[in-house]
């Protein structure tokens, strides 16, 4: 008996190593996207009850709404997306970020 131990993944044949790795990635993808839907939900919460305290306050929620409205838009849906895309524009001239 050895106290090393033994790599399990160097005994399967390549098919069943190709699974374990994509379980492993799949895994931790779905561990990303659980952490980043806390995230979002916390910053929506916090969006929620603390009131804006400008214009471009008040612009950043905007943002983050009009960015989920334009995720759940058709793909053919040219003209709202192009609408969501000047006013994302209007934002950046209105800030003075050019």
């Amino acid at each position: 008996m050895t106290d090393h131990p033994v790599d399990l993944d160097k005994h399967r044949g390549l098919a069943a190593q190709k699974a374990t790795d994509l379980r492993r990635a799949l895994a931790e993808v779905e561990a990303h996207v659980r952490d980043l839907r806390e995230r979002e939900a916390e910053l929506e919460n916090r969006m929620m009850t603390v009131p804006a305290m400008s214009w471009p306050e008040a612009a950043v929620k905007a943002r983050h709404l009009l960015n989920l409205y334009a995720a759940s838009l058709p793909a053919e849906d040219t003209r709202h997306r192009a609408l969501v895309a000047a006013l994302f524009d209007d934002f950046v001239r209105l800030a003075g970020d050019n």
